[in-house]
């Protein structure tokens, strides 16, 4: 599946952006009792420095293909196999990323699926297609996180570092590379904050987060909750779960979490 070559979205400044679309039927599936043109759409929107042949990306992949579903994964702009340099990214940048894949790859209601980073870029996409939104499925979700885990938690002399150089090399646990932070992406990051007031989504709303992730606190799923407008909003907490939630029995919580959502969804409808 993530062998074959991605297909390439050209946007008008000269950029790309690599995505993977799967149409709803193209395997020979179709629901008995829910005609496939019902039920959303799904799209994911990945983590920080991460792509769309992660675990979670692949996994919802595969539960479309043997349900019938329409799904998207892409990469932002200077992740995976997009053009672009990361360096050169800033949350505003990935979330408009977003936004031209809604309106240029899919059609209809969709159920956008946000990990980590992804997770506030659903909300700011839900935000601007409040109309092509049905649903948001967030997975250790981080609005706010280059403010509040990241500015907020450096130290002096990285802040110094940042005001000086407008660069600063963050150690990673999850590989030998560092992971390049830029006082552009502080600075717009904070022209996209949305947890200091409510926010304005009114659409069913799930959240899942491990209560032993060690880099986004389980606890910013409960504030998100509150701040929400919606009425309909869950939090799963999953008992000594890490961030990335990827083992087998995570990813099966993931695609049936969005199974039940789109079933909600299209009766609503």
């Amino acid at each position: 599946m993530s062998e074959i070559p991605p297909r390439i979205l050209a946007r008008r400044d000269g950029t790309s952006i690599a995505y993977h679309r799967r149409a709803a039927g193209e395997s020979g599936v179709r629901r008995a009792n829910l005609p496939e043109a019902e039920l959303p759409g799904i799209v994911f929107l990945g983590g920080f420095m991460s792509d769309m042949t992660g675990s979670k990306a692949l996994a919802l992949d595969a539960y479309a293909d043997a349900h019938g579903r329409n799904f998207v994964r892409f990469d932002y702009q200077g992740h995976g196999a997009s053009s672009g340099r990361f360096e050169d990214g800033t949350i505003g940048r990935w979330a408009e990323d977003a936004i031209a894949v809604i309106d240029e790859l899919t059609q209809g209601p969709q159920i956008l699926v946000g990990s980590s980073m992804g997770g506030w870029i659903m909300l700011l996409a839900a935000l601007a297609r409040p109309d092509r939104v049905a649903g948001l499925v967030g997975i250790a979700a981080a609005p706010d996180f280059t403010e509040t885990l990241m500015w907020n938690a450096f130290s002096p002399d990285i802040k110094e570092t940042l005001r000086r150089d407008g660069l600063y090399h963050q150690p990673s646990d999850y590989g030998e590379a560092p992971y390049p932070i830029t006082l552009q992406l502080i600075e717009d990051g904070r022209q996209h904050l949305l947890m200091d007031r409510p926010i304005p989504i009114a659409c069913p709303v799930r959240l899942i987060h491990g209560t032993a992730d060690p880099d986004v606190p389980y606890r910013l799923s409960l504030d998100l909750m509150d701040k929400l407008e919606s009425q309909d909003v869950e939090v799963t907490l999953v008992k000594g779960g890490g961030h990335r939630l990827s083992e087998p029995h995570d990813l099966a919580r993931l695609t049936g979490t969005v199974a039940t959502l789109s079933e909600r969804v299209s009766k609503r409808d």
